[in-house]
């Protein structure tokens, strides 16, 4: 009982040293609504808030940042949740006091599993962080440095938080596919959803001076950030993406570390989980990132491409994200096109064999890559990249013949192929015979009859001396299958004791 009392008495008194310190303030200062910070050693002691339970494992230099506890101001959990005048209803001299007592219940967590349990409570929360919102949105009043710290601590309480296990970790089934899944939606999302919104106008505000609010949306800070991506929730990323997006923009400090520890949730996807609900997300942030790389593109970037976006191509379920990888991309060919030798042979290595779906995302990505590709690139990797174009032509499937015969409705494409058609022409001659004589699709032997021509128009001559050669190696061929049938024959008949002489 003394100890609880005595913890009680602490506490008080912390408050009221808070408060005299900001009445002080207030009576020295020119302006009525700055605050001097406490000094160091009275200030708040300090807070572990829990990291997400399913976390990437960063890589050295992000260990030693989330192995470090995030200090934050210890915001009280019992605190009487009660009704309280509007920040615009009291004098200004109050609005201080105020608005920390109210960011102070809006620190305390509830259990929404009850939908009947503490309902005045909660709706008293959700007044106040709409009050809270609507305050930083409009930027009436001029937040000092106490204020943003404590608004800051209170958004780690309530959004620093252990994620709930996936569905495929409950039920076991990790080759599943994602769609069948069922969907995850935070049930506190109504207080969730301001609190998110309360950090996103903080971030855009105009009156958010970086150089002190970096103290508080720190490496910590921006990590745990990105943990938070794992949520199954999608209203929860959309916040997310959105607010790192802006963390990026306006905090030049952290884009080293974001791109860095992005990187390592990358890594952690292709080599252990591939799994991770966030990965578009991640992506459509960096492919605002990757516009804005400067040219001639540093190392560092063309790494990142070579080591982390080609290798996401081999995942299995990539259609969850693959127009936003699909958009990074092209990005860094449109920067450099020099790179697109690199993607291109990237892409022909994690080539599907099996899978006709993931087969159709990677030609059409194909198609954007050689949109942007120069000829001298184009003549670096044309062998390999036909020989599988061949390939996809001769493809059972007609979803896939189709939308390769259709690159040659790309000008672009039509005129790289031309200009090297005594190399291409060969490689694809026996394929596009093999369609027309013998695909099941019709849709598929017109296309094809449609490039045949095109290559005609292009060089008629080639076209003559390819099919003199196709028509020389199907002779050979047949041939062939003559001679093994005829020595089938001859087996047999020794087989059941036939006397008979085979001529050879």
């Amino acid at each position: 009982m003394l100890s609880i009392s005595g913890s009680l008495g602490l506490r008080i008194c912390h408050s009221f040293n808070l408060i005299n310190k900001i009445i002080k303030g207030m009576k020295k200062g020119s302006k009525p609504e700055v605050i001097e910070p406490p000094p160091g050693p009275n200030g708040p002691s300090d807070v572990t808030v829990n990291h997400a339970s399913r976390s990437a494992n960063p890589q050295a230099q992000l260990t030693n940042v989330k192995s470090q506890a995030i200090s934050r101001t210890t915001l009280p959990q019992d605190c009487e949740i009660e009704v309280t005048p509007m920040l615009k209803d009291v004098p200004i001299s109050e609005r201080h006091v105020l608005f920390i007592k109210k960011v102070n219940m809006c620190a305390v967590s509830f259990d929404f599993a009850d939908t009947l349990k503490k309902v005045k409570e909660k709706e008293i929360k959700r007044q106040n962080l709409q009050e809270l919102v609507d305050l930083v949105q409009c930027g009436s009043s001029k937040m000092n440095e106490i204020m943003q710290q404590e608004m800051v601590n209170m958004i780690s309480v309530n959004i620093f938080r252990a994620l709930p296990p996936a569905a495929y970790e409950n039920t076991g089934a990790i080759d599943g596919d994602p769609e069948e899944d069922d969907m995850y939606l935070e049930p506190s999302w109504p207080h969730l959803q301001l609190v998110y919104e309360l950090l996103l106008r903080y971030v855009v505000s105009p009156d958010t001076d970086t150089k002190v609010a970096k103290r508080f949306i720190d490496h910590s800070f921006v990590l745990n950030l990105l943990d938070l991506f794992n949520s199954e929730d999608p209203r929860e990323r959309e916040y997310l993406k959105t607010i790192l997006h802006r963390v990026y923009g306006k905090f030049m400090v952290h884009r080293p570390f974001i791109r860095k520890a992005i990187n390592t949730i990358f890594y952690r996807f292709i080599f252990e989980t591939e799994r991770h609900p966030g990965l578009g997300e991640l992506l459509e942030i960096l492919g605002s990132i990757i516009n804005g790389f400067a040219v001639p593109m540093k190392e560092e970037h063309k790494l990142f491409l070579i080591r982390a976006l080609i290798p996401l191509h081999k995942a299995k379920f990539i259609n969850y994200y693959h127009q936003q990888l699909s958009y990074c991309i092209t990005q860094f060919v449109e920067k450099d096109y020099k790179l697109a030798d690199i993607v291109i042979r990237g892409l022909l290595k994690y080539w599907p064999v099996t899978n006709c779906t993931k087969e159709i995302l990677f030609l059409g990505e194909l198609e954007e890559v050689l949109d942007a590709t120069q000829p001298a690139e184009f003549q670096s990797c044309m062998v390999p990249l036909f020989r599988q174009v061949g390939r996809c032509i001769n493809s059972p499937n007609f979803q896939v013949a189709e939308r390769t015969l259709f690159w040659w409705n790309n000008e672009h494409i039509v005129n790289l192929i031309a200009h090297n058609r005594e190399v291409i022409l060969p490689i694809l001659f026996e394929s596009l015979e093999k369609n027309i004589r013998g695909h099941w699709n019709q849709a598929i032997n017109g296309l094809t009859a449609n490039v045949r021509r095109m290559f005609i128009e292009m060089d008629e001559d080639l076209f003559d001396e390819c099919n003199n050669k196709f028509i020389e190696k199907q002779a050979l061929v047949n041939q062939t299958l003559q001679q093994r049938e005829l020595a089938w024959k001859k087996l047999e008949a020794i087989a059941s004791g036939d006397d008979m002489v085979m001529v050879n």
